[in-house]
């Protein structure tokens, strides 16, 4: 039944969440609806397809996101190079086996991307 989820996280200044999303995080912008400003828009990374929209200040709370990526060190990387403020613990093995970081982006939305750790990562912990 159900296929793919398309979240939409909220934001208050939606043109600079497209640079930081598009420039910083390396999203593509794929749809904006073009009202001046606009109220919604959608980015694609890869397979993973985000929704925004504009948010007064008493709509907006804070979201939690959980990205499956292939390879978070060479993304943690990326986003280093990009200047993107990551976690202060940085990359690491987790307790709930994955290898993950975490940032927020402009508007205190959390964004973790992740791998589950290999049985062999598992067993080195």
């Amino acid at each position: 039944m159900f296929r793919e989820t398309h979240p939409i996280i909220g934001t208050q200044d939606i043109r600079r969440a497209i640079v930081f999303y598009t420039k910083q995080l390396g999203f593509k912008l794929v749809f904006e609806d073009g009202g001046d400003p606009p109220n919604y828009a959608v980015f694609h990374r890869d397979a993973v397809e985000l929704h925004m929209q504009f948010q007064y200040e008493y709509e907006m709370s804070v979201i939690r996101l959980r990205f499956l990526v292939e390879n978070p060190d060479v993304l943690y990387d990326e986003y280093k190079q990009r200047g993107v403020e990551c976690s202060p613990h940085g990359i690491r093995a987790t307790p709930w086996g994955t290898r993950e970081f975490a940032l927020y982006d402009l508007d205190r939305n959390a964004l973790t991307f992740y791998r589950p750790l290999t049985k062999e990562e598992q067993a080195r912990k």
